[in-house]
C-alpha cells in the first residue's frame, strides 16, 4: 500500500525567491494493494507534481509518502534504486521517453544493466518476450524497431512492459492515453485493468471524467493543489457533493441532453502564496463566511469525503 500523508509542495518565485506557489497543499490519502485509483482535475491542479513526487522526480516540501509502511520521501542512492525495483511511471507522450537514435527496445537493455547485470542473455530474452505478450505485444513485430517505426500505443505498452520486468507493484499512469487514438485507448484501458486483476496498484492521473469512471474504483478531485472530493468512484460520480465536483460533470457533454453553456469552466491554476481559506471559494455559489478558514476532508457517507463547510454543515 502506498499512502500520501499532508504531501505538500511548494515552489520558490520571483526575485530570489521571495514568493511561493503553492502547487499542491495537505494531500492525504492511499492507493491499496490491487487498487486503481483516479486523480482527477483540470490543467494546473497540481495531479503531475504529485505524480512526480511518488516517482521521486521532485522533492516534497512537506509532508511524508510511505510504501508498505515505510518511509519513502527521502531516499537516495541504492534505496531509491532499489524503490523504482516497485515503483514505476508511464507519462503522456510516449515518444519523449526514447532516443529517436536508438532502437526503442533499448529500454529493456537498460533495464537488465541496472538491475539485473547477472542473469544470462537466454534468461533474459525469455523475460522480454514473457513482458511484451503480457502487454499484448507480439516481440517479433516490434522487437529492434526504431520508435518512429512503432506508434504510439505500441510505445507505451513498451513502457509498461519495462516496468513489469521489475515485478513493481505501484504503477503512475499519468494521461498515458491522451495522445493515443480512439482505437488504441480502450486497449490501454482493459491492459491496466488486467494488470489490477494481477495485483497491480495504479495511480491513475487524468483530466477526463469518463475514463476514471471507466477503470477506477476510487477517485480524488483535486482542485488548486487541494482535494476536494475523494471516495468511491460511483459515489462520487452518481452523487457529487462538492461544487467543483458538480461542476465538472456537468462540464461532461451528453446526448441526450443540451449542455448547459452557462456553466464556469474557468482554469485557476496553482495558488500564490499560503493558503487560508477555501481555495474553491471565489467560484463557488455556496460560499459564505466560514469558507475563509481551510475546509477539512470529511466522511458525509461511508468512503466517501468532502471539504466544504457548507455540505457538512448540511449533513450534519
Amino acid at each position: 500500500m502506498l499512502k500520501l500523508d499532508k504531501v505538500t509542495k511548494i515552489y520558490r518565485t520571483g526575485t530570489f525567491g521571495g514568493q511561493e506557489l503553492h502547487a499542491v497543499s495537505d494531500v492525504s490519502f492511499e492507493i491499496r494493494n490491487g487498487e486503481v485509483i483516479s486523480l482527477i482535475g483540470e490543467s494546473g491542479s497540481g495531479k503531475s507534481t504529485i505524480g512526480k513526487m511518488i516517482l521521486h522526480l521532485i522533492s516534497i516540501s512537506m509532508g511524508s509518502i510511505s510504501l508498505d509502511g515505510k518511509d519513502v520521501s527521502s531516499l537516495q542512492g541504492d534505496r531509491l534504486k532499489e524503490y523504482y525495483r516497485y515503483v514505476q511511471g508511464v507519462f503522456q507522450d510516449p515518444f519523449s521517453s526514447y532516443n529517436p537514435i536508438f532502437k526503442a527496445d533499448r529500454i529493456f537493455q537498460v533495464i537488465r544493466e541496472e538491475f539485473y547485470p547477472n542473469v544470462n542473455a537466454q534468461e533474459w530474452d525469455e523475460k522480454v518476450e514473457n513482458a511484451l505478450k503480457a502487454v499484448g505485444l507480439n516481440p517479433e513485430h516490434v522487437q529492434n524497431k526504431f520508435p518512429h517505426q512503432l506508434s504510439g500505443g505500441q510505445l507505451q505498452r513498451f513502457l509498461i512492459a519495462r516496468a513489469l520486468l521489475l515485478d513493481i507493484k505501484f504503477l503512475v499512469a499519468d494521461e498515458i492515453i491522451s495522445m493515443l487514438d480512439a482505437s488504441t485507448r480502450i486497449d490501454v484501458l482493459n491492459l491496466l485493468a488486467d494488470l489490477k486483476k494481477r495485483g497491480l496498484s495504479i495511480l491513475f492521473i487524468t483530466h477526463d471524467l469518463s475514463l476514471a469512471n471507466y477503470i477506477s474504483e476510487r477517485a480524488v478531485i483535486l482542485y488548486r493543489g487541494c482535494i476536494a472530493e475523494m471516495g468511491i468512484t460511483e459515489k462520487i460520480f452518481n452523487n457529487p457533493r462538492h461544487p467543483y465536483t458538480q461542476m465538472l460533470i456537468a462540464c461532461v457533454p451528453r446526448l441526450d441532453q443540451k449542455w448547459d453553456s452557462q456553466v464556469n469552466v474557468e482554469s485557476m491554476g496553482a495558488q500564490m502564496g499560503q493558503i487560508d481559506g477555501c481555495v474553491y471559494s471565489n467560484r463557488c455559489p455556496l460560499a459564505f463566511d466560514k469558507c475563509k478558514q481551510r475546509p477539512v476532508l470529511v466522511e458525509i457517507e461511508p468512503d466517501h469525503f468532502v471539504a466544504c463547510w457548507k455540505i457538512t454543515e448540511i449533513q450534519t
